[in-house]
């Protein structure tokens, strides 16, 4: 994985010269020029979640340029590293696991060449184990105040 400080970028300048740009531009302004504005800049996830970031200083140069800096700053590569194992914390030389406890195809990750699926989905099912029995009252929560004596 590349190491890309992403202020110090051609994209990264270019944003903040279009962040100087829009500074005093109100959101009001932004509706008022484009009648499409929540549309262009809103998504829904089926009928789940809808995600609305019209009421953003957002444009469609400043996307653009958003995208500038991704590929600048080789995102796709960083993620495609991330989800291949690969150590790319550097501070503490390992492997970002994050996409690990949300596989839910248990498709093989592996680290140092070791598939650790199985390991996280063991530590998944006894913290379901443990919530399942809070929740179903057979363990039983005691109060801070209460002593155990």
């Amino acid at each position: 994985m590349k190491n890309i400080n992403p202020t110090q970028t051609a994209a990264w300048q270019a944003l903040q010269k279009h962040f100087d740009e829009m500074k005093d531009v109100t959101i009001a302004d932004l509706f008022a020029k484009d009648g499409d504005r929540f549309s262009k800049f809103s998504a829904t996830f089926g009928d789940q979640m809808l995600v609305d970031y019209s009421k953003n200083r957002i444009t469609e140069e400043t996307l653009a340029k958003l995208q500038d800096l991704a590929k600048e700053c080789d995102l796709a590569g960083a993620i495609k590293s991330m989800f291949s194992g690969e150590k790319i914390n550097r501070t503490e030389n390992r492997a970002v696991l994050h996409v690990a406890l949300r596989n839910r195809s248990n498709t093989p990750i592996l680290v140092d060449g070791k598939d650790v699926m199985p390991e996280v989905n063991a530590v998944l099912e006894k913290m379901k184990t443990f919530s399942e029995a809070i929740i179903s009252g057979e363990w039983k929560v005691i109060p801070a105040k209460q002593s155990l004596t």
